[in-house]
């Protein structure tokens, strides 16, 4: 079957070169790999190589030894319905930079604390459900208004609104699926263009936290299940479907999507994920799927 593998780095650094190019076409080759001309996606940025009469994993393993420590991504799949219709998207330290629970915390004085079981949590090292109770218990009684400070200082990922505005102008389906909160989810889904958005509940009362989540809570049942749901629901099969996320709860939905892509993601998940983005920012979504610079939606 025809593969593509895309090379691709930091937007805000570059350095993709055309030497990278030809020695991963090198490799390729060495194994008995057919290459084709490389097709530069954006300029120093990202670019694709077709390649027939190898796997995936094969080209994938053979451009990532040839590359050696080079500060690029490099991500191997079917050519074939490389761009998808439905994504399923987490949303902290994904579509934002940040812990937004951890955040909110440090109007506790908790931050370092909560932050701890978060890291812990996010690695698949507690259980979800008990760590997000016992986090948001600890935060009984803070006053409503923290919420709306978090969010007021709540950064972005580079390359999320571009990639959104891009993804729904071409016809794609966009949730956000969260073990947030949807005080965070809904704001976001307005502001990036998101078709919808599940997450968790936060009780609240009396201008205050209650220090509890409603049932049931969203977590990684929660998000396969919103995947495998929302593409029956389309009539998509699942290899024609993206999932993003970073922890351990995405990793059901990384490992079922047809493009499942860990991105800056915990060890535990970059180690069991088919791909992973270290380097480049958001913008890797619609590379990974053979948009060029010029169709972007700025």
């Amino acid at each position: 079957m025809d593969v593509v593998v895309t090379l691709l780095t930091d937007p805000a650094r570059g350095g993709l070169e055309t030497a990278h190019l030809t020695a991963a076409r090198a490799a390729l080759e060495a194994l008995g790999g057919e290459t084709v001309r490389p097709d530069w996606l954006d300029d120093g940025i990202a670019a694709d190589l077709r390649v027939d009469g190898l796997s995936p994993e094969q080209a994938e393993a053979a451009v990532r030894q040839a590359l050696g420590d080079a500060a690029l991504d490099v991500a191997a799949q079917p050519l074939a319905g490389r761009r998808k219709a439905l994504l399923v998207a987490d949303m902290d330290s994904t579509l934002v930079t940040t812990e937004t629970l951890d955040d909110l915390a440090a109007h506790a004085g908790l931050k370092e604390t909560i932050a701890a079981i978060t890291a812990r949590a996010m690695n698949g090292e507690l259980d979800f459900t008990a760590a997000l109770r016992e986090r948001v218990g600890m935060l009984k009684g803070l006053p409503v208004a923290a919420l709306e400070e978090t969010w007021a200082h709540t950064p972005l990922t580079p390359g999320a609104e571009v990639t959104l505005k891009t993804l729904v102008a071409h016809g794609t389906r966009c949730l956000i699926v969260s073990g947030g909160f949807t005080f965070f989810t809904s704001r976001l889904a307005e502001r990036c263009g998101f078709h919808g958005h599940v997450a968790n509940v936060l009780g609240v009362a009396d201008g205050v936290l209650t220090g509890t989540v409603a049932d049931p809570i969203v977590d990684r049942t929660t998000k396969l299940t919103t995947l495998t749901t929302e593409a029956a629901r389309l009539g998509l099969a699942l290899s024609a479907c993206a999932a993003i996320g970073d922890g351990a709860n995405d990793l059901p939905m990384i490992q079922a999507a047809g493009l499942g892509v860990a991105f800056h993601a915990k060890p535990s998940v970059a180690a069991a994920a088919r791909l992973r983005i270290d380097h480049g920012d958001l913008t890797a979504l619609l590379y990974l799927q053979g948009y060029h610079r010029t169709e972007f939606s700025l």
